[in-house]
């Protein structure tokens, strides 16, 4: 990551903490009354192929420990009331910006893969992986709907894995690598206002 890119990620995060702190600090004060402990759920991903980092974003399902692999149909009774606002709204990634400001992600890139499928695609992820991850990118605004479609058909884990791997691993991954070709300030900065124009209600 270029240092413009890094101070750029710097001053956009101390922008939206003084703008989405207040609202942060709500949403934590309703999870607290709602009793939707514990507030924040940590997901291991991969920064580089051989680097891991906990990405951080309030917990939108009820906990389970041998919770594993991407989410499809079958965790969608997991996912709570709260949960699916947060989720609709995107609010349930508002933690990562800490993540930014540790530098483990940047605003914008590829999503941050699971490590097992680092670890069963190291020829695609070790392209993929060559840009920082983010929080939103080409393959994110492109894709992401045409996904969460996919895997909301998925009624097991067997099916989720079977179905991201053939249809989302690489049609994502060419997209994030166009991004990655094609990466300036002017490119992210027109991402990254796709991205909150999708947020706002129409």
């Amino acid at each position: 990551m270029t240092p413009e890119k890094r101070a750029f990620d710097l001053v956009l995060c101390l922008l939206l903490a003084v703008v989405l702190g207040p609202l942060f600090l709500l949403l934590l004060l309703v999870l607290l009354i709602a009793g939707h402990r514990p507030l924040f759920y940590g997901s291991e991903r991969m920064k580089t192929p051989d680097t891991a980092f906990t990405l951080w974003k309030l917990r939108t399902m009820t906990v389970d420990k041998s919770d594993r692999g991407v989410s499809g149909g079958h965790k969608a009774r997991r996912v709570t009331r709260i949960g699916r606002l947060l989720r609709r709204t995107r609010l349930d990634e508002l933690p990562q910006l800490w993540n930014v400001i540790r530098g483990d992600i940047t605003f914008v890139g590829p999503r941050p893969p699971l490590r097992e499928y680092v670890e069963r695609f190291p020829g695609i992820y070790g392209e993929v992986l060559k840009a920082r991850p983010g929080i939103t990118g080409l393959a994110t605004l492109r894709y992401h709907r045409t996904e969460e479609r996919l895997l909301a058909a998925c009624d097991s884990p067997e099916e989720t894995d079977a179905v991201y791997v053939r249809r989302c691993v690489p049609r994502k991954a060419a997209l994030d690598l166009i991004h990655q070709r094609n990466q300036s300030l002017c490119f992210d900065l027109k991402l990254i206002g796709q991205t909150f124009s999708r947020l706002i209600p129409k």
